[in-house]
């Protein structure tokens, strides 16, 4: 095996270019995002040996007892945690068993941090198990509960936002729109609207908006990853009535020709 052409760099390359093709190559290759768990494994043995000098130098002018001795796991200072800590969750050196399973959520699951019950299927058998759902989860994130799976292996639980008709989520905000008549528009009322708990909120139309105007209720969205809750934005849409009185349309009609 090549370990140049395992990180995908020239053998002149520096260690900031040796570094910096780890990272890419791990990223594609980590089993926690679907990669091979073969390919990974050659890449950190390739990281090993080519990031320190010296195991470097011995790689490159190999010394006889070099395949015999050398142990690429043997060296130490190799920081595993830079590379596992980007993916928020941890791939076990010696292949630790891990259980994986699936949650679905809510848009209002994830305002506060709350205990959840899940089932969890091992080859034992299925179990109950409680974890922590953390605030403002994102779709898509993978949370690592070290120990947590029955026989004390760790669980990895990904998480699925389920779409919700009343709101579109952008980072911590959750947009809606509300339908206002014209006149509704040009008058201005108080809008009443329910939030993503169920909480009762009301925001202003001023007079004179215009249709697709955004009005913002501040720290009434989601909680971002710091527990800091972001805006409810509400669009303005504007709609025909129903109906119109004859005296209304005159009126409309004599405001018009003055114009």
């Amino acid at each position: 095996m090549d370990h140049y052409s395992t990180l995908g760099v020239e053998r002149t390359a520096s260690a900031e270019e040796i570094k910096a093709a780890y990272r890419r190559m791990a990223l594609k290759h980590h089993p926690d995002r679907g990669g091979d768990t073969a390919a990974f494994q050659s890449i950190e043995e390739a990281y090993r040996t080519l990031s320190d000098p010296q195991t470097r130098s011995q790689y490159d002018n190999p010394m006889p007892e070099f395949s015999g001795n050398f142990d690429p796991f043997g060296r130490s200072g190799f920081d595993f945690d830079s590379i596992f800590n980007m993916f928020g969750a941890r791939f076990s050196h010696n292949m630790k068993p891990q259980a994986r399973i699936q949650l679905v959520l809510d848009l209002r699951d994830i305002v506060q941090t709350r205990r959840q019950i899940i089932q969890v299927n091992t080859p034992q058998g299925s179990h109950t198990v409680e974890i922590t759902v953390p605030q403002g989860i994102e779709d898509g994130d993978t949370v690592q509960y070290p120990n947590a799976a029955p026989g004390g292996i760790d669980l990895i639980v990904t998480f699925k936002i389920r779409p919700d008709g009343r709101w579109t989520r952008k980072g911590p905000n959750l947009i809606t729109q509300c339908d206002l008549t014209f006149w509704e528009l040009i008058v201005g009322i108080s809008l009443p609207i329910v939030g993503i708990q169920g909480e009762r909120l009301s925001v202003d139309v001023p007079p004179h908006s215009k249709p697709n105007t955004q009005l913002r209720l501040r720290g009434q969205g989601l909680p971002d990853r710091n527990g800091t809750r972001g805006d409810i934005v509400v669009k303005l849409v504007a709609v025909m009535p129903d109906s119109i009185s004859p005296e209304l349309m005159a009126a409309i009609h004599q405001e018009m020709v003055k114009n």
